[in-house]
């Protein structure tokens, strides 16, 4: 399994004045656009990234993570998860925007979503 990429999940109450600082003053540029949801990438590097989601989210569970990590096999990290005894906060789960994920509980208390885009 290998790491694709890792983003933070940075949770907000008023998107448009987040949008300010990540795109205004830092100058993200949107790679999505949703109502009550930003994934934010770097206009040089597009795999750095952040996601930022006020509570109107269409996607309501990224508010609870706090790190995406997209990896190139989730059934491989699933079973590895599973067999490490490691806490899955949610299922994997096949998802309606195309991608398939769990959520699991890194020993600091840490909620990772790990996901890989569907073929």
């Amino acid at each position: 399994m290998s790491i694709r990429r890792a983003i933070p999940v940075v949770r907000t109450d008023d998107l448009g004045e987040s949008r300010g600082f990540w795109v205004g003053f830092l100058g993200f540029t949107p790679g999505m656009d949703e109502p009550g949801f930003l994934m934010l990438r770097s206009p040089e590097v597009e795999t750095t990234q952040v996601i930022v989601a006020d509570p109107t989210a269409a996607d309501a569970k990224v508010r609870d993570v706090d790190v995406s990590v997209e990896v190139s096999d989730v059934e491989e990290a699933y079973a590895d998860a599973q067999r490490r005894g490691l806490e899955i906060v949610y299922p994997m789960t096949d998802e309606p925007w195309g991608i398939r994920r769990f959520f699991v509980r890194a020993p600091d208390g840490t909620v990772v979503n790990v996901a890989s885009h569907r073929g």
